[in-house]
C-alpha cells in the first residue's frame, strides 16, 4: 500500500501519483504557513494512546511476534511518541524562538523544506520514525519503504492522518523499489534533502543520484563493541550477553565484539571462556533463534574452521551461539545472530580504532574500575565513538538521544535571518 494525501491506495497507482506529485507537493509551501510542532506532538500523544490501548492490535502483533518485547520494554518504546516526549525532545533540538541581532535582523529557524526518507528495513517502526522526526521539523515528507516492508509504517502513518487531517499534505509514501533509479531521482530532485538509513553503499547510492544542492543526511550503518578491562563482573559480562540475545545484533547499537585489555592471546582465550559460560546460561533463557538464521551461521562457522590453520580464530560454540577468539585487533561486523568475536586491544591501543572514523557508534566499557571507566570513555569518545554505556544499555532508547552524534531535527531545519525594515 501507498499513501497519498491521506488516502490509502493500491501500489498500481504509483506511477500515476509520482507523475503528478510536483503539482501537489508544495501546496504547504505556497500557502506561507509553518505546520506547528505542537500539531504533529498532539497527534503522535493520540496515536500512542490508541497503542497502548490496543487498537492497532492487527497491525502490532506481527510485529511483536518477531521481537518478544516485555511490557516494560513496549511501554518505554511507545513512551517515545507521547506528548511529555516529544515535547522534552523538540526543546532539546529545535531553537524555535524568534531572537533579533543587533536590533538588525530576525533569526527564526525553518523546516529544511522536502525531505525523501530512504529506510531500511532492519527495523519494521524506523520508518514511520524518521517521518515523525521530519514533521516535528515542520517539513513535508516523502518515505520511500524498505524492501520487503511489513506494511507497518505506512498503517501508522494513515493512522496519523485521520486522527491529524491537517498532515495529509506533508506525508507521501511510495513503494519504489531501489532499482528505479529514475523514479528515485525524479522524487530526490523535488526534495531539499535525502535522509538515508543504511550501509556504506546505500549512501553512496544517494549521493549518485542526487544533485549537488541537494543535503545528504545519512544515519548508520554503524559499528558497536565492547571493551573489557578483566575486573569486569560476571554482572556485567550477563548483562552484555542479554543485550546481544535480545537484539540479536541486528541494531546499529548492538555488541558486534569485545576487545579485551591485553596483548596475551592467552589472557583473551581465558577471558573468552568466561564470557562464553555466561553467554550459554543467557541464551538458555531467551528467546529461540531463527532456524534458517542458525543454519547460516553454522556455514559461517564451518568456514571459519575449515580457515583455522591460517587465521588461528578459535570457535566456541553450542546450542546456536558462538564466540569467536581472535588474534587480531579489527573491528568489524560479526556474523550476527548471537555469534560474538573476542579480539586482544591494549589500552594503550585504543586510538588505533580511530581509522573507522564515522562507523563507531556505541562502546560499552566492562570494568569494576570508576576511574579507569572514565579514562576509557575519554578516549573513546576522543576517536569517534559518539554513545558509551555500561553492557546491558547498549541498546537501550531514551527520549532526547542524539542520532549518531547529532540531532536529527536540527539536521532537518535550516536558520533564517532576515533583515528588519
Amino acid at each position: 500500500m501507498i499513501l497519498y494525501q491521506g488516502q490509502l491506495l493500491e501500489n498500481s497507482e504509483q506511477e500515476r501519483l509520482i507523475h503528478s506529485i510536483e503539482r501537489d507537493l508544495y501546496q504547504p509551501v505556497s500557502s506561507g504557513v509553518l505546520l506547528p510542532t505542537e500539531i504533529v506532538i498532539n497527534a503522535c500523544d493520540q496515536l500512542a494512546g490508541k497503542i497502548v490501548k490496543g487498537d492497532f492490535g492487527d497491525i502490532l502483533k506481527p510485529y511483536l511476534g518477531l521481537f518478544p518485547l516485555t511490557s516494560a520494554q513496549f511501554a518505554d518504546m511507545v513512551g517515545l511518541f507521547t506528548k511529555e516526549s516529544l515535547e522534552y525532545k523538540c526543546r532539546i533540538e529545535l531553537c524555535d524562538e524568534e531572537m533579533t541581532l543587533h536590533g538588525k535582523v530576525m533569526r527564526k529557524r525553518y523546516p529544511l523544506g522536502v525531505l525523501l526518507h530512504i529506510a531500511a528495513g532492519n527495523v519494521d517502526v524506523l520508518p514511520a520514525y524518521s517521518v515523525i522526526e521530519g514533521l516535528l521539523a515542520g517539513n513535508i515528507n516523502i518515505l520511500k519503504l524498505p524492501m520487503g516492508d511489513s506494511g507497518l509504517s505506512v498503517r501508522l502513518l494513515y493512522e496519523l492522518v485521520r486522527i491529524e487531517p491537517l498532515l495529509k499534505d506533508y506525508l507521501y509514501v511510495f513503494d519504489v523499489p531501489s532499482t528505479e533509479t529514475e523514479t528515485l531521482k525524479k522524487l530526490a530532485a523535488l526534495c531539499n534533502g535525502v535522509v538515508v538509513w543504511g550501509g556504506d553503499e546505500a549512501v553512496r547510492a544517494a549521493k549518485n543520484m542526487v544533485d549537488i544542492d541537494t543535503k545528504i543526511i545519512a544515519w548508520g550503518h554503524k559499528l558497536s563493541f565492547a571493551y573489557a578491562e578483566s575486573d569486569a563482573s560476571d554482572q556485567q559480562l550477563a548483562e552484555l550477553a542479554q543485550s546481544i540475545c535480545d537484539t540479536n545484533q541486528l541494531l546499529c547499537s548492538s555488541c558486534q565484539g569485545i576487545f579485551v585489555d591485553t596483548d596475551s592471546q592467552e589472557d583473551v582465550l581465558h577471558f573468552a571462556k568466561r564470557f562464553f559460560e555466561i553467554f550459554k546460561q543467557i541464551n538458555q533463557k531467551s528467546y529461540p533463534i531463527d532456524y534458517g538464521m542458525k543454519a547460516k551461521n553454522a556455514i559461517n562457522l564451518y568456514n571459519e574452521k575449515l580457515e583455522q590453520h591460517s587465521t588461528g580464530t578459535r570457535i566456541l560454540q553450542a546450542d546456536g551461539i558462538s564466540v569467536l577468539v581472535c588474534s587480531d585487533s579489527s573491528l568489524q561486523l560479526s556474523y550476527l545472530y548471537r555469534s560474538v568475536w573476542i579480539k586482544p586491544l591494549a589500552y594503550d591501543r585504543l586510538h588505533t580504532l580511530k581509522i573507522w572514523k564515522n562507523h563507531l557508534q556505541t562502546a560499552a566499557i566492562l570494568t569494576t574500575d570508576r576511574e579507569k571507566w572514565q579514562k576509557i570513555g575519554s578516549i573513546l569518545a576522543r576517536i569517534g565513538v559518539v554513545r558509551i554505556t555500561s553492557g546491558g544499555n547498549m541498546s537501550r532508547t531514551l527520549c532526547g538521544e542524539a542520532h549518531d552524534g547529532t540531532y536529527a531535527l536540527r539536521e532537518y531545519s535550516r536558520i533564517v535571518e532576515m533583515e528588519i525594515i
